[in-house]
């Protein structure tokens, strides 16, 4: 199967989400209103409700809470009234950084997101200033030692993946954006624990940063992203 991934990567997304599970949980909660609102309480004629129900699964996210927020989110027309914007920009020495929020104050989250860029040696762009150069996918990650690769990449395959990409352990499978979450169920129903179920941009070329300054700029600058509630998700072509 053709493919690239950053295993570095993944298992530093993986450790952070351990470290920030709280924070994980309350952000999940948004996205999950935001899909009840637009789309209905009912994951199964709710595709979008369906793939973030698969991401806070993934995330830990217990069921009786994704069951509340859903609730909640279906019983009253109030509360905030969150937008999805996308960021734009690029970081120390030229990485490239894709930036999803949901937000109830467009213009206090632009301005927050402009003040990252700039105060790492960065710069904020127009809209698809950086974006050709990611691709949307869906991303399944499964870690473990003992599993037969060939009969989970037969059971990807089966449900609906694109591609199948596996090294030390952990096995990343590719699909379609809309079809992460069908995917994802498919694998939980076959008995695989799922580490992170969700769609990304992911890039088709890597930044290597050598400058230590531009390291730690860059470094930094990702954790101000991560820490900030409005943000969904960050994406970036650094090479770490």
């Amino acid at each position: 199967m053709s493919g690239h991934s950053k295993w570095s990567t993944i298992k530093r997304k993986k450790e952070k989400t351990d470290n920030q599970r709280a924070k994980i949980f309350t952000k999940m909660g948004r996205e999950i209103a935001v899909a009840v609102r637009e789309g209905g309480p009912d994951p199964a004629g709710n595709s979008k409700l369906k793939d973030v129900i698969a991401k806070a699964k993934a995330n830990n996210v217990p069921n009786d809470n994704i069951e509340r927020i859903i609730k909640k989110a279906a019983g009253d027309g109030g509360g905030a009234d969150y937008e999805d914007i996308i960021y734009e920009g690029y970081g120390p020495s030229g990485v490239a950084v894709v930036v999803e929020t949901l937000t109830d104050n467009r213009n206090r989250t632009a301005g927050e997101m402009r003040h990252y860029f700039d105060k790492y040696g960065g710069n904020m762009g127009q809209s698809g200033s950086v974006m050709f150069m990611f691709s949307r996918q869906g991303v399944i990650l499964i870690e473990s030692e003992d599993i037969d690769e060939e009969k989970l990449m037969d059971t990807a395959l089966e449900a609906g993946a694109a591609d199948f990409l596996a090294d030390e352990g952990i096995f990343d499978i590719r699909t379609e954006p809309n079809d992460v979450g069908a995917v994802s169920e498919a694998l939980e129903k076959a008995g695989y624990a799922i580490v992170s179920a969700e769609a990304e941009y992911i890039p088709s070329t890597y930044v290597a940063l050598t400058n230590p300054d531009d390291i730690k700029n860059m470094s930094k600058m990702l954790e101000m992203f991560e820490d900030n509630d409005d943000v969904q998700a960050v994406f970036h072509n650094w090479e770490e």
